[in-house]
């Protein structure tokens, strides 16, 4: 027998902990739609998500190397999965709504620019005095407004709890309906899940990526106390693999050590403060208390492996040599489309009067791929191919 949405809804929800957000609770949708005969709200936010074209782009945007450099390195796109990944494996062991956190991470980086963190970071640039530019902001004004996939309304028309989990704590957002409720009943469980999920993330794969490209040696690692301890234990484990498997192992273990941390603390925390439902939340939010946390010690090997990547990854030389490359090439294109407005696309000139020229052209770059954002330089003749690195 086929059930209705009401029942799907009601089974998904009773398998919930008390203190999780419900499917039920998902706050309505902006357009008002029909609930999906066979998807839960958060499901079918998923959905939408993934098909949208800001997630397919991700495929061709830098998470620390761009995609010329080699087809081995995370993208923007697969470091999305693995923080997904996270999010449900996170959420669905502590009774919380994996869909919710689900939808939540695959949205989280739609408004990344070209070109990783120096993308960001030039735009903001040229945007100053002009409304200002950041990836978190963008991903929300994407899901609301820029995607055009559907004809009955503008955006991917998400939950409103949704939205609300794109939403980072202290942005400065546009008065709205979401704004004011996350500001009082302060984020959901399920996306501050995500946002640690993110850091295991990114910290864990930029370490792989690291090595992989030779600027970070295994021995560079030996004083950081999560990577030894675990490559230490894979050497132990393994002692006649190769080199490259005992980094994957060690990689491996350290992110699983992260997560099951996560998970364990956040559930200590949850019976510490005595939370019982989501007002019990609201309230410890309020009062300052943060439930989703590591642990003090895994806390202070998390902060260790993240000064280490910033000074020798991030920081390193020809990592910076990429990253200037890419916020040359952004500069030019922002310059010579803010003084040619009409050479942007037909979707975007239609923008002008009602968005601002700034605005407009930001969401044009904003929304490129590397590759694509080289091509148009190129094209365009705005930078030397002999530059490229």
């Amino acid at each position: 027998m086929i059930k209705k949405i009401q029942d799907l809804i009601k089974d998904e929800d009773s398998k919930l902990a008390s203190y999780a957000l419900k499917n039920i609770e998902n706050g309505g949708r902006i357009h008002e739609e029909e609930d999906h005969a066979y998807r839960l709200p958060f499901q079918r936010d998923k959905d939408r998500i993934i098909h949208s074209r800001a997630f397919r782009r991700l495929e061709y945007k830098t998470q620390v190397f761009i995609a010329s450099i080699g087809d081995n390195y995370r993208n923007r796109l697969t470091h999305t999965l693995e923080v997904s990944a996270l999010a449900r494996t996170v959420a669905g062991s502590l009774g919380l709504n994996s869909f919710l956190s689900e939808s939540i991470a695959l949205a989280h980086d739609l408004g990344h620019a070209p070109f990783g963190h120096a993308g960001q970071d030039i735009l903001a640039e040229m945007m100053d005095g002009h409304g200002g530019f950041e990836h978190n902001k963008q991903s929300l004004r994407i899901v609301q407004f820029l995607e055009n996939r559907y004809a009955a309304f503008p955006g991917l028309n998400l939950c409103r709890e949704t939205m609300m989990g794109i939403m980072k704590h202290g942005g400065d957002y546009e008065d709205s309906q979401e704004l004011q409720g996350r500001k009082e009943a302060g984020p959901s469980l399920e996306a501050q899940i995500t946002d640690l999920c993110d850091a295991i993330a990114y910290n864990n794969h930029d370490v792989e990526d690291g090595i992989e490209s030779g600027i970070l040696k295994v021995g560079d690692l030996s004083n950081i106390e999560i990577w030894n301890e675990n490559f230490l234990y894979a050497k132990s484990k393994y002692p006649n693999a190769l080199n490259t498997s005992i980094v994957r192992e060690t990689t491996r273990a350290m992110m699983n050590s992260m997560v099951t941390d996560l998970i364990n603390q956040i559930d200590f925390n949850l019976n510490f403060h005595n939370i019982i439902n989501r007002k019990d939340l609201a309230t410890s939010w309020k009062n300052g208390v943060r439930l989703v946390s590591f642990s003090e010690s895994m806390r202070q090997k998390v902060v260790e492996l993240k000064k280490f990547l910033h000074a020798k990854l991030y920081k390193h030389p020809d990592v910076l040599e990429l990253s200037n490359f890419g916020k040359e090439i952004i500069e030019v294109l922002f310059n010579h489309f803010i003084k040619n407005p009409n050479l942007m696309p037909d979707s975007y000139k239609t923008r002008l009067d009602s968005d601002g020229k700034y605005r407009v052209v930001c969401d044009y770059i904003a929304g490129m791929t590397d590759r694509y954002a080289e091509e148009i330089a190129l094209d365009l003749q705005l930078i030397n191919p002999l530059n490229f690195p």
